[in-house]
């Protein structure tokens, strides 16, 4: 019998979400390139990049395929002492820190969430985001094949009472988008620049499938909120030019996530402060 909680399913987790956070580092690596293709392949008829699946991982700088002594998580990083077997070339601390990252977000909502079968959704859901996140730091792009199924999961999970109701889960779609393409808009019109990117109406769409339209505004505050302090300090280093555009996709990311775990608590409290 599986216990409800304690070290085996907590090891699980981890072990898990290890070779998640592998496979996630494939999707970071290949989607965008795929995507890329899709855009200019009529331009300019190049080949098609690899898959998801295929070909094996291998070293991007002397193509050599990667044995399964050289893919363990976290464990051939540490023994290759961030180098390739092949050619010596350094591995990127990106790879690594993915893993690290999806085992311990991942422990996390089985920590706080316990043995249920929305925590597997849950977990899905941080699973995607780190992928976006990711993905959105390296290329400013939020893929279609990552947001529009994860806005249709949000909708399909609360069909069966996941987070929040069904009506709940629809309107927090359409207020997740639109609230964002009025923003958009507005300070386009204002500025004459863009703010956001329309990756960023799908995911807060999204977000506002899984978690409901009453978490929407705790979603927006604390990724705004993290947004500024991280961009002011940037600034304040002098490694962040004012005029250099910053990826919005972590920070929704980020405060989605946050929302999902302790959203309602946070709610509660703000409604017990402030008396209503």
């Amino acid at each position: 019998m599986i216990p409800d909680e304690g070290p085996f399913l907590w090891l699980a987790t981890v072990m898990l979400s290890l070779m998640v956070g592998s496979f996630l580092n494939v999707v970071i690596v290949r989607l965008p390139r795929q995507v890329q293709w899709q855009w200019e392949k009529h331009k300019h008829g190049l080949p098609a990049p690899p898959g998801l699946a295929w070909p094996p991982s291998h070293c991007p700088a002397c193509k050599h395929a990667l044995s399964w002594r050289d893919n363990l998580p976290l464990i051939s990083y540490l023994i290759l002492r961030s180098h390739c077997r092949s050619c010596g070339v350094s591995i990127s601390a990106r790879y690594p820190l993915v893993e690290l990252l999806t085992a311990l977000l991942s422990l996390v909502v089985v920590i706080k969430m316990g043995y249920q079968w929305p925590t597997l959704a849950a977990l899905a859901l941080t699973w995607t985001l780190i992928a976006l996140a990711f993905i959105d730091l390296e290329h400013f792009l939020l893929p279609d094949r990552l947001t529009l199924p994860l806005l249709a999961g949000g909708l399909l999970i609360n069909t069966f009472g996941g987070f929040t109701d069904p009506l709940s889960a629809t309107i927090g779609a359409v207020s997740g988008y639109g609230v964002l393409w009025a923003v958009y808009h507005g300070y386009r019109a204002l500025t004459g620049r863009e703010g956001f990117g329309y990756g960023d109406f799908k995911l807060l769409a999204a977000l506002g499938a899984w978690l409901g339209w009453q978490m929407l505004p705790l979603v927006i505050l604390l990724s705004a909120g993290t947004g500024a302090i991280i961009g002011v300090t940037l600034l304040v280093l002098r490694r962040h030019h004012r005029d250099q555009p910053l990826p919005f996709g972590p920070y929704l990311a980020g405060g989605g996530w946050l929302t999902l775990l302790w959203g309602a608590q946070w709610n509660d409290f703000y409604l017990q402060v402030s008396g209503l």
